[in-house]
């Protein structure tokens, strides 16, 4: 646990007015603390790595307790003070693993952050990170080997609206804490989401190229079968005049065929009636001679 050095207390005369809001009561009125359960699935804005230590102010005054948070709300698991970062900043750790949400609700590390140390977890969490338990009579950390910092990667998802600095974290004495940051850094890029984006692109264009090869093939399709159909037309066009030339000789040879068969019974007919005179004329003369 590293001490503050008095400076909480001026921070949070700096800070009261503007986190917390104008008038008397303001100073006595303890702000919201925000929801951070979702801290781990929003947005990236920042990400980086420091050293982090830890602390519990809870205004007993015990263990170099030094009184409330710049803030205004009271001390609890999940609130973090920064050098640099605006109060209300939200985001989480990664410590072997584990994940573990945040919001800056005070300032701090003071000289410890000239050194590198960037970053005060509440002890409730640091317990949870490193194995151990809270001890609330000590406000300190058991059953983790005394451990008092430990590496850290750290992902901001949320910005706070009050003055500090919207980027990696600098030294408490730089006085970044105390101003306003109207240039803050750009978003990481998110290698995943652009990998996955990317994929789906290529799975977009994929099946653009498979439907206009589908299009491609069912033109040519009907193109060949249209000019099947105009081949067999023009063929059929050409072999008319013989189809005709052939229907017209095989009139003509039924209409002779009437003919000769009209002739022969004809002739036919004509023997007979011949005949029968001649059968006529002997019956007639044997009637002659009686």
């Amino acid at each position: 646990m590293t001490a503050r050095f008095g400076m909480r207390v001026s921070a949070l005369l700096v800070t009261t007015a503007l986190t917390v809001g104008a008038g008397a009561t303001a100073a006595f009125a303890e702000p919201t603390a925000p929801d951070i359960s979702q801290a781990t699935e929003q947005r990236t804005l920042l990400k980086g790595s420091t050293t982090a230590s830890y602390y519990w102010d809870d205004a007993s005054g015990r263990a170099g307790d030094t009184g409330l948070p710049a803030s205004g709300i009271s001390m609890r698991k999940g609130l973090a003070a920064s050098p640099s970062w605006p109060l209300m900043t939200e985001g989480y750790v990664i410590y072997k693993g584990k994940k573990a949400p945040f919001f800056i609700g005070d300032r701090g590390p003071g000289n410890p952050s000239n050194n590198g140390i960037m970053l005060d977890l509440d002890a409730k969490t640091f317990a949870d990170l490193t194995g151990g338990t809270f001890n609330s009579s000590t406000l300190g950390v058991d059953g983790n080997g005394g451990a008092g910092h430990i590496k850290v990667q750290y992902v901001i998802t949320k910005w706070g609206n009050g003055v500090g600095k919207k980027n990696h974290p600098v030294a408490f004495a730089t006085g970044a804490w105390g101003r306003k940051d109207t240039n803050p850094a750009k978003p990481p890029v998110d290698m995943v989401a652009v990998a996955a984006k990317k994929a789906e692109a290529e799975k977009a264009a994929e099946a653009k190229k498979k439907a206009e090869a589908e299009k491609v093939a069912a033109l040519k399709a009907a193109a060949a079968k249209k000019a099947e159909e105009a081949k067999a037309a023009e063929k059929a066009v050409a072999a008319a005049p013989a189809t005709l030339d052939a229907n017209v000789a095989a009139a003509a040879a039924e209409t002779d065929t009437s003919h000769t068969g009209t002739a022969l019974a004809l002739v036919g007919g004509l023997a007979v009636v011949g005949g029968a005179g001649f059968l006529s004329r002997g019956r007639i003369r044997k009637a002659v001679r009686r």
